[in-house]
């Protein structure tokens, strides 16, 4: 009898060996997870180069603002000695409608892939000149009147661009003629008349970008129309869309936004304000964004590790199977290398079948390991349907996004009450009673 109280004693302390052990080993283990984030990081930094450069050569992303009327005003300062120097002043248009149809397709280079697009856009719209008023002594130089249309990259207008008015057809130039309210675009020179009051506006644009189309509210009231067959549009920017529909054949949005909505007002002069800074629009999302889900996925690597120990030591336990400190070592490595192994994948086989193909490849190893070490089925079956679980259960997680950490706790508790409650049945973690 005394026999057998030390040799429970030395499996007791041996277990305790064991444990300490398998603690330090997932401590060390942290150091190949990172290292296969880092690598997951730099591979999407790769992609987001190559959409950058993609973007270069077509065009980048795009917000269009106005057409805006700019008139200059020549003030002559009541001193005689000093020079007269013009101001321009910035109207914004009393009404503004745009339409567009935007057609989207991807570009690739190697295995990277980025989201262009071709859009014909018609912006119509009507101008009222207001009185300019000023204290100081000025002329209004009306025949140099001219309009400017924002453009975010001038590349990716497609043929010629003329704005028309009445009867009056003009044709863009290149570049803006003053910086004021646009950092780059198109201009339209159109002298006007002291007379005219209200103009009325109408061009058609065609304009290729990447990845982002966007508008300015310039319109002291605005309403943007889009459609396009892209099926995962991303609206952002300052305004949502007031009516959208999306399904399997695209999307149509709408937008409704007026002078009391934004940050800018109707006239000014100078450089106080910028209606880019107002910009709404939609997003042409790349789902299949497999970094990020492959990133996420190894931020629960030591889940993995840790679960997969505990069940290998109450199998231990419970087949009465003493695996070798090694054989640990072993199934963890291959526990971290599904991470890689997924990255690898997802890049030629998207997401979700190299999640599958990964996962599947992972738990088919560490069976046949198993399986060669140890005698008893049992124990093997219980590590191979504890890791179909957690495999099941990391992708529901990656899939949920609003969700997953609701669900990622939930599922925590219930691993660990079936913890508790399976360690009660093991002998060795019960204290012996005098």
């Amino acid at each position: 009898m005394k026999i057998e109280i030390n040799d429970n004693k030395k499996w007791q302390h041996s277990l305790t060996l064991k444990i300490i052990l398998l603690a330090v080993m997932g401590l060390f283990l942290l150091i190949p997870l990172e290292m296969i984030k880092s690598i997951i990081s730099e591979r999407q930094q790769n992609s987001e180069k190559v959409r950058q450069e993609i973007a270069l050569q077509w065009a980048g992303k795009q917000n269009v603002s106005g057409p805006v009327l700019n008139i200059p005003v020549r003030i002559i300062p009541g001193d005689e000695k000093a020079q007269p120097y013009k101001i321009l002043f910035h109207i914004m248009p009393e009404a503004l409608n745009v339409s567009g149809a935007v057609q989207t397709e991807k570009r690739y280079r190697s295995i990277y892939e980025a989201v262009v697009f071709n859009s014909n856009l018609g912006l119509s719209g009507e101008f009222l000149i207001p009185g300019i008023n000023i204290d100081q002594k000025n002329e209004i130089l009306w025949k140099e009147a001219y309009f400017t249309l924002g453009i975010s990259d001038n590349r990716g207008l497609k043929g010629a661009v003329a704005l028309k008015s009445g009867a009056s057809v003009i044709d863009a130039v290149p570049g803006l003629m003053d910086t004021e309210v646009f950092s780059s675009g198109i201009s339209f020179p159109f002298p006007l008349s002291e007379m005219e009051k209200t103009l009325s506006f109408n061009l058609d644009l065609s304009l290729s970008g990447s990845e982002d189309l966007g508008f300015s509210p310039v319109g002291k009231t605005t309403r943007v129309s889009l459609t396009s067959s892209w099926t995962s549009p991303g609206f952002n920017g300052n305004f949502l869309p007031s009516e959208r529909t999306i399904d399997d054949s695209g999307f149509k949005a709408g937008w409704l936004i007026t002078n009391l909505n934004r940050n800018f007002p109707q006239i000014w002069s100078g450089n106080e304000f910028r209606p880019a800074n107002d910009s709404f629009g939609v997003e042409f999302v790349l789902l299949a964004d497999h970094y990020q889900k492959s990133l996420r996925s190894a931020k629960y690597g030591i889940l993995f590790i840790a679960l997969t120990f505990l069940a290998l030591l109450f199998a231990e336990m419970a087949a009465g199977e003493n695996l070798h400190i090694i054989s640990y070592l072993l199934v963890s490595l291959a526990l971290v290398l599904f991470f890689s192994l997924l990255n690898a994948l997802s890049e030629h086989l998207g997401f979700n079948y190299a999640y599958i193909a990964a996962a599947f490849s992972t738990i088919t190893l560490l069976f046949f390991f198993l399986r060669k070490l140890v005698k008893n089925i049992k124990p093997v079956l219980l590590i191979t349907g504890l890791l179909i679980f957690l495999y099941a259960f990391i992708y529901v997680l990656l899939t949920l996004n609003d969700y997953a950490y609701l669900a990622g706790n939930i599922g925590l508790f219930v691993l660990l009450a079936v913890t508790m409650a399976f360690s009660i049945k093991l002998r060795a973690f019960r204290i012996p009673q005098d």
